[in-house]
């Protein structure tokens, strides 16, 4: 299981309590290369002082060791507003290892254990829940909101705008203000995306 936190350099060491945690599905845990996220994150801790862990997963097990261990064993887990999950998937699952997970099959896994957090997919899948599905998942988590994007990769890589989705947080806790100071910034990105948030 490879871990990687995102230090901040010395000079811009900053005693921050906002922190992003990472989890990104790929073929291979044992194969150690730089992805794309990683190089997002080392972006986002040198650019806005946000500091981050970088997990792998490959498998349903890999997923559920890597966010238990972060819930059970990370003292600073209350600081991570957002849990940042690059995987692939479709409308309402994650695929690892080329086996689908419904986010329902999820929220069992992680009953109570979400509370006050913000789950955010990246555009490696699409996220499109009815208002049953979303429901379900953020009562039995405790979640406070499960954000993405209704359409995928197009051409698009969505790690810009999750960047500013991250900073616009760091600087004001009120999601829905967040949500719409991101709109506003970035209309023609979001609305390409077709950026969602379920609360």
């Amino acid at each position: 299981m490879l871990e990687k936190r995102q230090q901040l350099p010395q000079e811009h060491a900053i005693d921050t309590e906002y922190f992003i945690y990472c989890l990104e599905a790929v073929q291979d845990t044992e194969i150690d290369h730089v992805t794309e996220a990683q190089e997002s994150l080392e972006h986002l801790a040198l650019t806005y002082e946000i500091a981050s862990i970088h997990k792998t997963c490959d498998t349903i097990e890999g997923f559920e060791d890597s966010l238990n261990t972060l819930i059970l064993d990370d003292h600073n887990f209350k600081d991570y507003e957002i849990i940042y999950l690059v995987i692939p998937g479709e409308a309402n699952n994650i695929c690892l290892n080329d086996y689908y997970y419904s986010l329902q099959e999820i929220a069992e896994l992680f009953e109570g254990k979400l509370i006050g957090k913000i789950l955010h997919f990246s555009n490696a899948k699409i996220l499109d829940l009815d208002e049953e599905e979303s429901q379900y998942f953020l009562d039995i988590t405790g979640a406070k909101a499960v954000s993405g994007y209704g359409n995928t990769y197009n051409g698009i890589n969505s790690s810009n705008l999750d960047k500013a989705f991250f900073n616009l947080f760091k600087e004001d806790d009120n999601m829905f203000e967040v949500v719409e100071e991101l709109h506003q910034r970035h209309y023609a990105v979001c609305k390409s995306l077709d950026f969602r948030l379920y609360y």
